[in-house]
């Protein structure tokens, strides 16, 4: 565990934000390590020098994320996306099986089990997802925290349910994984991007399945899904990878270059410390809002906090040099390491003119 001179220090040493950043449900910033990364790789591509320095990253990537999720590296895929994950999940299931989500929840994860066209997706209140499993439910889709309003699921009553019904899950960790603790072992699928609060570039996402693979079709395999990628460029895979590898995606080599110092970072200073970070700036925001007469949407416990009504103050607050967002109308702002208490000091103050 860091102390918090520690936690601090190396915060400081990364971040040199030139506006008032609230806005890392929409994208965090890069860590001045993972910058120097990525220029490093692109100066292998200019130069002609050989690019396996990257391909090392992609797996130091996955174990690192295996690590913050709590899995063996052998269940982690690495991916682009959280949609084309979804996807593969929504390949997976039987015509006419029931898919369980919680209403307006992130497209990302819904829009892939409803192009099937054949599939019962049912939408219910994120507070009734739990009391909604039923027998005939195969799966249960849902994110840990929604990104409109930063409510977090009740991940533990989900699981149970779940279980008690026979249906798999799967649990969208964008919105979580880097400051909610997560423990990916306790769902059959769980995925997330990179580029939010895990620090990273845009371009990576991960998967993790269970240890028999979850009976999924690698719909989308190429040469890196094989158990050997540099024997399986050309012609069909013969022997597809025996681990969670078999979903990866081509990988973006850059991004996963940057991804590394990123993860290495979060695993420094500790998911816990971070969360404990967050959530008290995010429980500051709060207790000023109620001194403003403001409401914001029930979200305890969560690193995001969105006030309904306050949406249209954006535009401003970004003029101001106050980044934050609209969504829905509401005003989203999301708390992480890089904030501090007068980050949020500064946010109350300009809502209060």
């Amino acid at each position: 565990m860091e102390t918090t001179e520690t936690f601090e220090s190396l915060v400081r040493a990364e971040f040199t934000p030139k506006t008032t950043y609230l806005n890392t449900a929409s994208n965090g910033l890069l860590p001045a390590r993972t910058v120097a990364a990525l220029h490093e790789a692109a100066l292998l591509r200019a130069e002609g020098r050989p690019l396996t320095p990257l391909f090392e990253d992609v797996e130091a990537c996955r174990a690192a994320y295996a690590r913050i999720a709590g899995v063996p590296v052998t269940r982690v895929a690495a991916g682009a996306s959280v949609a084309a994950h979804s996807g593969v999940i929504a390949a997976s299931l039987p015509a006419g099986a029931e898919v369980l989500t919680a209403e307006d929840d992130f497209t990302s994860v819904l829009n892939p089990f409803h192009v099937r066209g054949d599939l019962k997706v049912r939408a219910v209140p994120l507070e009734r997802v739990a009391e909604s499993v039923r027998p005939d439910t195969a799966l249960v889709a849902v994110s840990a925290a929604q990104s409109a309003d930063g409510r977090v699921a009740d991940l533990a009553a989900l699981r149970e349910a779940a279980r008690a019904h026979g249906a798999r899950t799967y649990v969208d960790f964008s919105q979580a994984a880097g400051w909610l603790p997560m423990d990916a072992d306790a769902y059959d699928f769980t995925a997330t991007v990179s580029f939010k609060w895990l620090l990273g570039p845009h371009g990576a996402a991960f998967l993790t399945v269970p240890e028999d693979l979850g009976g999924l079709t690698p719909l989308l395999a190429g040469w890196v899904a094989a158990e050997r990628p540099w024997d399986s460029c050309y012609g069909p895979v013969g022997e597809l990878a025996h681990s969670a590898r078999r979903f990866d995606l081509t990988h973006a080599l850059f991004t996963y270059a940057g991804l590394r110092r990123s993860l290495e970072l979060i695993e420094e200073l500790g998911v816990a410390a971070v969360h404990a970070h967050d959530v008290a700036l995010a429980e500051r925001f709060r207790a000023g809002l109620a001194t403003l007469g403001h409401a914001p949407v029930s979200a305890p416990g969560s690193a995001i906090v969105s006030v309904p009504g306050l949406g249209g103050r954006q535009p401003g607050l970004s003029r101001a040099g106050i980044e934050v967002s609209d969504r829905a109308g509401n005003l989203r702002a999301s708390f992480h390491l890089f904030n501090t208490s007068a980050d949020v000091d500064r946010l109350l103050d300009a809502l209060s003119g």
